[in-house]
């Protein structure tokens, strides 16, 4: 970046918010992935829209790619600034801006972390039903711009479903205040979802109204052991059939063996190759209805063993089995897939997916995990210590091509709910026909002409 645009940006936002330290662009300048090296020539802490827009003409102005930067929990490339562009990071817009108890809507900052937005939900009484493991750190906005998913999408559907209203800067420098927390606008072209899961490539989301919902009325969670993989759709059918799901999610002894290495609790004496953590709500007789499942597979050979928490604290230690998995899995450095199919069709993808994995890796650990229960695998592929990270990743890249013709198969997708980035770019023909690239490509120049916006990302 010349001098002279560097001296402007910090005009606009002062000595403080703009950083160049090393450490600093090292930090901001990638995100949970590892393969690409961060190199940004400098990062913007913007505090209010207005600032945005500022940052946003000043790099049409002087010719500067911006990279939008949320909790940097992605696990795609997608907030990786790697050719010199400046990092744009909402860490300072974390406020909530307005609660509505009539709409049962919280708007916010885009910059504030996702668990924040759940305690604000809870001191209001509500829920905001989004929740993942990483949580902690990530932001609302980052969610919006991968349309973040989680283990409760079974019953309360994906950040798209809570998104009411959306503001967001454009590559043009427009501010755009899309849908206003409508539930009904029937006015054309609803703008606000062309913008959830585009990854900050059509703009900057600074602002989201999100609905909230009633909590979980006596929530209860069991953890199941299961013999084989075949047996796991059919469980989620018998506990489907039974109760109202909230989750279903379900782990590899191998995963369960990583967890507990780093000091989770076992709740199950019974060793088995898979693992499913279900929650419903305990609401009339639903609890004995799920008891009364988990006998009905048990007798039929689909259950080996089981629990059910009988407290909160009890419940959070069974959830953590599950949760903690990627924390358990990240020093082995893993190559992560996160593909979906249909629900009907997940027995005979698995199986395809499984003979596949188990044929191209047979020297590499592969642990996999997921929210079945929404058709979505997580497939983690841990790198031998003697393997060098470049022909891992190269090794790694040549069977999800592999894969990738797996999923096209069975109508699937190569990202479920982490975005295309910079590493799913190659697969990303798999699930988008040429067209839908070509079209989405149009759209991009529409709102971003000057090409500024998280450039190389989704497409080049």
């Amino acid at each position: 970046m010349e001098p002279d645009a560097l001296a402007a940006l910090r005009g606009l936002l002062g000595e403080a918010r703009v950083l160049t330290e090393p450490a600093d662009l090292a930090h901001y300048g990638r995100d949970w992935t590892r393969q690409v090296a961060p190199a940004p020539s400098a990062v913007a802490l913007p505090e209010s829209a207005g600032e945005v827009q500022a940052i946003v003409r000043w790099a049409i102005a002087h010719r500067v790619a911006l990279v939008p930067s949320g909790g940097r929990t992605g696990l795609s490339g997608g907030a990786v600034a790697a050719a010199g562009e400046v990092v744009v990071a909402l860490d300072r817009m974390n406020r909530v801006l307005d609660f509505d108890p009539i709409d049962r809507s919280l708007t916010v900052q885009a910059g504030i972390a996702t668990e924040a937005v759940h305690n604000a939900a809870a001191e209001r009484g509500l829920f905001y039903p989004v929740d993942f493991a990483s949580k902690g750190s990530s932001q609302i906005g980052g969610n919006v711009s991968t349309n973040a998913g989680g283990i409760k999408v079974l019953r309360y559907g994906m950040t798209r479903d809570r998104v009411t209203g959306l503001k967001v800067v454009t590559g043009t420098g427009e501010v755009l205040d899309l849908n206003r927390g409508l539930v009904k606008n029937a006015t054309g072209y609803d703008l606000r979802h062309l913008f959830i899961g585009a990854e900050g490539t059509l703009g900057i989301v600074v602002e989201a109204t999100l609905a909230l919902a009633e909590p979980p009325a006596d929530p209860k969670v069991m953890l199941l052991a299961l013999p084989d993989a075949a047996a796991i759709m059919r469980v989620f059918d018998a506990f489907r059939s039974a109760v109202a799901l909230t989750a279903f999610e379900f782990f590899t002894d191998r995963a369960l063996a990583h967890v507990l290495a780093r000091g989770a609790q076992r709740a199950l004496d019974t060793d088995a190759p898979f693992y499913v953590v279900c929650e419903f709500d305990a609401v009339g007789e639903a609890e004995a209805r799920a008891l009364a499942a988990f006998e009905r597979c048990a007798g039929d050979g689909l259950l080996l063993d089981g629990v059910i928490g009988q407290s909160g604290a009890q419940n959070a230690e069974l959830w953590a089995l599950r949760e903690g998995i990627s924390e358990s899995l990240a020093p082995h450095l893993p190559y992560k897939n996160d593909v979906s199919v249909r629900v009907s069709a997940m027995p005979a993808f698995m199986a395809e997916a499984q003979a596949l994995i188990a044929r191209e890796y047979p020297d590499f650990e592969v642990v996999w995990f997921g929210h079945i229960g929404d058709g979505n695998l997580h497939i983690n592929i841990l790198k031998p210590q003697a393997l060098a990270h470049p022909d891992f990743v190269r090794e790694c890249g040549r069977v999800t091509a592999l894969l990738g013709e797996v999923i096209a198969r069975h109508g699937g997708s190569v990202s479920a709910e982490h975005g295309v980035g910079l590493l799913k770019k190659p697969y990303l023909g798999h699930t988008r026909s040429a067209a839908e690239v070509e079209l989405m490509r149009g759209i991009r120049r529409v709102f971003d002409p000057h090409g500024i916006l998280n450039p190389g990302k989704l497409f080049d």
